[in-house]
């Protein structure tokens, strides 16, 4: 039994509640356990300078723990600085999303998805993708319902093709993605490590996958210690089992807005 009276390959309580913002198209706040992160996603008219006139879209994350996120205060980043954390786990957002998404389908447009982190617990970046990938699909749902126009800005390049409506979901949206940590701590495999496992952990593993089962990102590592190839094993097991409840919470959050079968 651990700390929360889990189970070792129990799921935090996970909790999608959709169009938690009005004004963005995507808005989401996710909650796995005591982790909580607003997930957003909106639509730009417009792609950066690297794709005007390519006719394909682009897609793009930022995250941020907010100053209250943490027990002591965390700063906010300043001057367009942002800690090295912060962009790796932005870059893993983006990446997660765009192995799902089918680009050249989007005509040129810019997907920005935004996370941030309202209380932390352990487990950020993978709360933060899976809501991600729900504000993802309301967003490409409401920019189906109506043609966006405008000037660009940010430095992207607004072009006729972007005005033109979007295809079918099912066409731009290949898969679903979910992400969830595992780790080993006392000699045993533990899915969704919160914050008081997370930092006493051995070895600590973030997976990311598709519905379908492919990987996306495996990103692990001891610390302190080592692991076999076993053990290895046990936890991709267990972060598959993770990912599967994961995808049907996704599915059950989007009810008829589901993509994809």
């Amino acid at each position: 039994m651990r700390n929360d009276g889990r189970q070792p390959d129990e799921l935090r309580p996970l909790r999608f509640k959709r169009r938690y913002t009005r004004q963005a198209p995507g808005s989401v706040l996710v909650g796995m356990g005591r982790t909580t992160v607003l997930c957003t996603c909106c639509v730009e008219p417009a792609v950066p300078p690297f794709l005007v006139g390519k006719g394909k879209g682009w897609l793009t994350a930022e995250y941020a723990m907010l100053p209250g996120s943490t027990q002591t205060r965390k700063p906010r980043d300043r001057g367009g600085k942002i800690d090295g954390r912060s962009v790796e786990i932005q870059r893993l957002i983006g990446r997660a999303l765009r192995a799902v998404v089918n680009l050249e389908m989007l005509g040129e447009r810019t997907l920005w998805i935004d996370c941030d982190v309202l209380e932390a617990d352990g487990g950020t970046r993978t709360a933060a993708i899976n809501g991600a990938y729900v504000a993802l699909i309301d967003a490409l749902n409401a920019e189906r319902r109506k043609r966006r126009a405008g000037s660009g800005s940010d430095g992207l390049s607004v072009t006729s093709a972007s005005s033109s409506p979007l295809p079918p979901i099912s066409a731009i949206v290949r898969g679903s993605v979910a992400a969830v940590s595992v780790g080993l701590l006392d000699g045993r495999v533990l899915l969704d490590l919160d914050y008081s496992e997370d930092k006493d952990a051995d070895v600590d593993l973030n997976l990311v996958m598709t519905g379908g089962g492919d990987f996306i990102e495996v990103q692990a590592g001891g610390e302190e210690a080592t692991f076999n190839r076993k053990q290895l094993d046990s936890l991709l097991d267990l972060g598959k089992r993770g990912i599967d409840a994961i995808t049907r919470a996704q599915r059950a959050a989007l009810g008829s807005n589901w993509p994809l079968d």
